[in-house]
């Protein structure tokens, strides 16, 4: 069994900053891309951030230049660090991975059940 457990949400003022932490547990034998998405009232979930086993790093139009993401592999999280929030930003964000566990033989996707960000003044 795997569980991500996403913190660091909260109530930030526009132009303010926050940090999202994601941290894998459980029967992991190994940990290959981790992504955020989010959710806004009334929306489609978006993929905003995506980093592979390498590092490499992917992001979304959206938040290009202001979003950060990155993993601390050794702890098996996920960060997001989330700079110049405006109202747009406001949603709820979820951690994903791809991880391989001791009883599966390919990787497979798990969420964790999300952090809400609420940018206002």
């Amino acid at each position: 069994q795997v569980q991500l457990v996403e913190s660091g949400g909260g109530l930030v003022q526009p132009g303010g900053s926050l940090r999202l932490s994601c941290t894998a547990s459980g029967d992991i034998v190994d940990i290959y891309s981790m992504a955020w998405s989010r959710q806004a009232p009334g929306k489609q979930y978006e993929l905003i951030a995506h980093i592979n086993a390498g590092g490499t790093t992917n992001y979304a139009d959206s938040v290009k230049g202001r979003f950060t993401i990155s993993r601390d592999y050794a702890k098996n999280t996920v960060y997001l660090q989330m700079n110049g929030l405006e109202p747009e930003d406001t949603a709820v964000y979820y951690c994903q991975a791809n991880i391989r566990t001791g009883t599966t033989h390919v990787p497979k996707e798990y969420w964790g059940k999300g952090a809400l960000v609420t940018v206002s003044s």
